[in-house]
């Protein structure tokens, strides 16, 4: 415990040193002092509370709410003071809200718990004194061997040993990590590689020396020393030996692996980020909305107090002859006094603030999210995957979105290559046939005879074939086999699988010519060229990383050579070429990527002897390097890839995904604007943007590419700023690159967006993922602040994904890192168009309405309140009783609006998305704009005075409304206001809402209808377990009058005839593009009653009467083509809803 407190408090750090000894079978040294290091459990805890600290933990989480404070804060009050209402009237609103929330909370993390024990729990086999035993997950221990069999899961991040493979490889798979499907190829030390049996493990002597626990999965740097008959071996250990927990082992019958990270310290329990706080626009106006609601109730509650005071002025207000003071009262402080009325005016108008507004809000946006998981429109049926929701707290903001930024590869594009063209020793080739060749000539060679290739050819798709990291699959194998077995007659049963769909393309591609590679088998990697196969034997692999933008393979050939082959992108490979074609290949590179190919450029280089000697040796001391191993590594790479000899280049084609043209030119049409960030080469990323229509064939292009200092590039973009200017007329798109892009923002970040922000279209390229993630910052924070979408498909758009206000995933092929850091996921590039403007324009309407109506009700409900004291001395007295205070926003006047904010749709979808230019009608927060906040505000208040005094007209002069010619009373002056309220605000919305289902209808008039039975049963009983009971026959005896019904019908109609009026006035003179769309709609028969009744199957006899009633209404043409709406889990069987258009023919039939 006092080590645990140490730590916290950061004077015992767990880990005292940078790296960590782990002694396999935990065989610690016997001789000398020796202190064991303490390493995490294997433990996974995803959860977020203990059975101990939930109640303390989400309580305090719950209270840093202003509202809910104010609340607690508002109940402690009354508690301690005499105020005019009940403590219950405040606390059962909040104990209500603060109840529902910790419940979701705390099944959400019981679900965690749950998750948790069902992983911590498996079985798992372990190496434990000579035998193989079986234990639970959490009881592996650091040191511990563990055994896994095929398919299974690895349980903690292990160094593998041995497999059933004699050379000591396994493949593994991880999709659950990283979302790579493709097999990957992991190695054992030759020294443990031989321990296959538990007896051999046992008596393995050995220690693993490597970093201590960091997130990156593809980063590992440690050592193996081996102890063989008193001598000790020493290993580099590097990410192909280490086997990450949730990987699953493939095409292997079982390893045996050391537990190196256990539990919360395993790469993969690091990678549970922890995402900032995304908050939307609706949120921050509703923030800012409650605190000028505060506001007024302050201003409220101090008016009343000096009020009372001015009023308390005269004797015999201050003390009547019927209230007189005791001494206490008399002798008490003025100031104590002015206090304790002030805090009891405050209590009495505190329901001005909306609590349930929250938790209706979260409901809304929980419940809400769903629809989009459920839309058959956002499934993509050839992968089987839905949209998906990772949060639900950014749904309207899909309603905002001013700024796309998308990646190109995956998400424009399909990231699926296919081989197209390439160019050797400055000659251009063509695939014809399965045939190389040159461009402008025909394939003549008989099919039968093998092509014959120049020396130059065959060695440049030798290199292709051979500087890879592709693994082989065959379907009849399961498990170990020589792989080279089916180079004879079984490759139609052979697949590639690589980490790139570039690599698999060439492969794939030499394989077709007559270069085929068909496997590797530890270190020999075979290739077949034309029928003869040649084994190569694997030295080195200089693996690809983003710095260098290049990857090698130093192999052997078959006559004794060593020889490096290389490929990367051009920038990365040309600069260190000593002979070759080079300047041809530079311009057939440049050619390819003008024709949208992506582009790898290839050489080599022959060591002699002695250079291979150096290079062996200096490979060695930076593998074993357990400090600045990366460093090291990046020094000798360097100093192997130079003096190279040029082969040629590569051209793989990256087919567009469908209609992405159509999507971007819908969210142009929509207002917003697109800006296409990527890692490739200038040319290919313009030539992408033309085809997908990013940028226009009449835009002017300006670039901003190739700056070398910052006075030169403010210069340029001062030309392009002057030019924009000057034609202001056309469109202009804007290209610029990374470089440049670096100094612009360096000092020039004003003027830099100031040309961006007068372009239609701009194109990043060249782009490290850090920089996608600034472009967004710097204009998300610009004075404008608009609202920033980004959406991406792979590892590198994670960044931006994560800066942006809406971060979207797509589930591509590049992995699932996209789609575990996003927001939403979709499978499609083409599928954001109706995420935006359907559910976007959707969302936001619903929320926007539903965050000012609560304040309008809240505004109607408590001005009354402060109106009344005008006519009771401010004596604080109450015009509702308790049980009304309570209960008015919790169930009176609850479900309406929630049932609205789930499915109201101010037009139908089709529309929405046939005219994308509906959307600017809801953009920059048009609809919480402090205009409409002032409205609504404003509404509120006379449609209070209409209540109060509406109500006052009638009762006022002591006016007898019985037949027995008996008068009203306190509380029945204040039971009509609020019975005239509750079916105002009610049908209010009612007016508001344009898509009515049967759950409208049910709550709308149900919650009218509860109203009327509660009020009869709570006034026409006595209720025991009250002390008192100001209610008793109340409601019974106000409904019994002729005179009250009356006053109830004159006080609503006059309330919404005004509104009704404003509402035809507006739509015939001033009609938004909403409105005019309505009215086409309602004109040509789309708008259909039929989803007033939702069934599952063909159309039902409601359905039918719907149409007549369309019909006679005028609303209906009955030759349109008819829509039904199916809102399935709520209403219905299924568990998706979609728009389904039926054919005029269909109908007829």
């Amino acid at each position: 415990m006092l080590r645990w407190i140490r730590q916290q408090l950061g004077f015992d750090p767990p880990h005292q040193s940078d790296t960590r000894t782990v002694y396999i079978a935990n065989r610690f040294p016997q001789h000398g002092h020796y202190t064991p290091q303490r390493f995490a459990d294997n433990r996974i805890i995803s959860s977020k509370y203990t059975i101990w600290n939930f109640i303390p933990k989400n309580l305090f989480e719950q209270f840093r709410r202003i509202a809910n404070f104010y609340f607690l804060i508002i109940f402690l009050v009354q508690l301690m003071i005499d105020t005019p209402t009940s403590p219950v009237t405040s606390g059962l609103p909040l104990f209500f809200v603060i109840t529902v929330t910790a419940i979701k909370q705390g099944y959400e993390d019981w679900l965690r718990h749950k998750a948790d024990n069902e992983v911590n729990g498996a079985p798992v086999f372990v190496v434990r004194s000579g035998s193989l035993v079986q234990t639970r997950s959490k009881n592996i221990r650091v040191g511990d061997i563990v055994r896994v069999a095929k398919d299974e899961t690895f349980p903690a991040d292990l160094v593998l040993l041995s497999s059933d493979r004699a050379e000591g490889t396994c493949h593994i798979t991880t999709a659950s990590l990283d979302g790579e499907t493709n097999l990957k190829t992991h190695y054992a030390v030759p020294e443990t590689a031989v321990s296959q049996s538990v007896s051999r493990l046992e008596a393995l002597q050995a220690v693993v020396e490597c970093q201590q626990p960091e997130a990156d999965l593809y980063r590992f740097v440690g050592r193996i020393t081996v102890t063989q008959q008193g001598e000790e071996i020493v290993r580099p250990l590097g990410p192909e030996n280490l086997l990450l927990r949730g990987a699953r082992l493939k095409n292997t019958k079982e390893i045996f692996g050391v537990a190196v990270y256990t539990g919360m310290e395993s790469k993969m329990a690091l990678n549970y980020k922890c995402k900032s706080q995304k908050r939307s626009a609706v949120e921050k106006s509703m923030n800012t909305f409650l605190i000028i609601y505060l506001g007024i109730l302050l201003f409220e509650a101090i008016l009343s107090t000096i009020l009372k005071y001015a009023w308390q002025a005269e004797n015999k207000w201050d003390e009547p002859f019927y209230n007189e003071k005791t001494e206490q009262e008399r002798n008490s402080s003025k100031i104590l006094k002015f206090i304790s009325d002030f805090l009891a005016f405050l209590v009495l108008y505190n329901f001005i603030i909306p609590i349930s507004l929250y938790v209706t809000v979260e409901m809304q946006k929980f419940l809400g999210s769903f629809f989009i998981g459920w839309d058959l429109d956002l499934y993509h049926e050839e992968s089987d995957q839905r949209a998906q929701v990772n949060t639900s707290d950014l749904n309207e903001e899909l309603g905002q979105v001013e700024y796309v930024f998308t990646d190109k590869t995956g998400t424009l594009t399909e990231n699926e290559m296919q081989f197209q063209e390439c160019s050797i020793n400055g000659i251009k080739y063509q695939e014809i046939n399965g045939k190389l060749v040159p461009e402008g000539m025909t394939d003549d060679t008989p099919d039968s005879s093998a092509p014959r290739l120049s020396r130059e050819e065959e060695l440049f798709l030798k290199a292709v074939s051979l500087c890879h990291t592709v693994q082989i699959s065959y379907d009849q194998t399961d498990g170990p086999g020589d792989p080279f077995s089916h180079a004879n007659g079984f490759t139609a049963q052979m697949e590639y699988y690589a980490s790139s769909p570039d690599e698999k393309a060439l492969v794939e591609a030499t394989k077709r010519m007559g270069v085929m590679f068909t496997g590797s088998k530890g270190e020999t990697m075979e290739i077949k060229t034309f029928g003869k196969s040649e084994k190569y034997k694997l030295l080195h692999v200089l693996e690809f990383d983003p710095n260098r933008r290049r990857m090698s393979v130093i192999l052997q050939t078959p006559l004794g050579e060593k020889i490096l082959f290389t490929k990367g992108a051009e920038s990365a490979i040309l600069p260190y070429t000593k002979s070759g074609e080079i300047e041809k290949t530079r311009l057939h590179v440049d050619e390819f990527a003008l024709k949208g190919l992506r582009t790898l450029v290839v050489a080599y280089r022959l060591f002699s002897a002695e250079e291979y000697k150096e290079v062996e040796q200096r490979i060695h001391e930076a593998r074993t390097a357990l400090q600045q191993r990366e460093e090291r590594l990046a020094d000798v790479f360097s100093f192997i890839e130079k003096d190279l000899e040029l082969l040629g280049a590569t051209g793989v084609e990256d087919k567009l995904q469908e209609k992405v043209q159509e999507t971007i030119e819908a969210l142009r049409l929509a207002g917003i604007k697109v800006w296409v960030l990527t890692g490739d080469k200038h040319e290919t990323a313009v030539s992408v943007s033309l085809s997908c229509g990013h940028f226009h064939r009449t835009m002017n292009i300006l670039e901003l590419v190739q700056q070398k200092s910052d006075h030169e590039c403010a210069e340029q973009l001062r030309r392009l700023a002057r030019r924009i200017k000057d034609d202001h007329v056309i469109q202009h798109g804007l290209v610029v690159d990374g470089a440049s892009l670096s100094l612009a923002l360096r000092e020039h970040e004003k003027l830099f967006m100031e040309v961006c922000k007068n372009c239609s279209a701009v194109l990043c390229c060249r782009m490290a993922p850090l920089q996608k993630a600034k472009v967004v910052r710097l204009l998300k924070t610009s004075p404008e602040k608009p609202i920033t979408l980004a959406i991406g498909d792979g590892a590198n758009d994670v960044s931006m994904i994560q800066e942006a206000h809406v971060g979207i995933g797509i589930m591509g092929k590049e992995g699932r890192q996209a789609v575990r850091n996003s927001d939403y996921a979709i499978a499609r590039f083409k599928f954001l168009a109706k995420l935006l403007l359907v559910h976007g324009h959707f969302y936001y309407i619903r929320i926007a309405t539903l965050v000012q109506y609560f304040f309008y009700k809240n505004v109607c409900f408590i001005t009354p309140q402060f109106l009344y004291q005008f006519f009771c001395l401010f004596s604080q007295q109450t015009l509702y009783d308790s049980v009304y205070l309570t209960l008015y926003n919790i169930c009176f006047t609850s479900l309406p609006i929630l049932v609205y904010s789930l499915f109201e749709q101010l037009v139908h979808p089709h529309v929405l998305q046939s005219k994308p230019a509906l959307y600017r009608d809801i953009s920059k927060n048009s609809l919480l704009s402090f205009k409409t906040f002032l409205y609504w505000t404003l509404l509120g208040f006379c449609h209070a005075f209409i209540f109060f005094f509406g109500s006052y007209i009638l009762m006022g002069e002591d006016t007898t409304l019985m037949g027995n010619g008996q008068m009203f009373g306190n509380w029945t002056f204040g039971t009509l206001v609020f019975t005239v309220m509750v079916i105002t605000v009610t049908l209010k919305l009612a007016l508001e809402t344009h898509f009515w289902t049967w759950i409208n209808h049910f709550v709308t008039w149900g919650s009218i209808a509860f109203y009327f039975i509660f009020s009869l049963f709570y006034g026409g009983i006595i209720w025991p377990f009250l002390h008192t009971q100001d209610m008793y026959f109340v409601f019974v005896q106000l409904l019994s009058s002729g005179s009250a019904w009356f006053a109830i019908i004159i006080i609503i109609i006059t309330c919404l005839f005004p509104d009704v009026i404003k509402k035809v006035f507006y739509r015939h003179m001033q009609p938004t593009s909403t409105q005019k769309s309505q009215f086409i709609e309602a004109n040509a028969g789309i708008s259909c009653m039929d989803s007033l009744c939702c069934f599952s199957e063909g159309r039902s006899g409601c359905s039918r009467l719907a149409g007549l009633l369309e019909r006679l209404m005028g609303r209906c043409d009955p030759r349109a083509p008819r829509c039904d709406l199916s809102l399935s889990h709520f209403c219905c069987k299924h568990t998706a809803y979609k728009l389904e258009r039926e054919d005029a023919a269909a109908g007829q039939e």
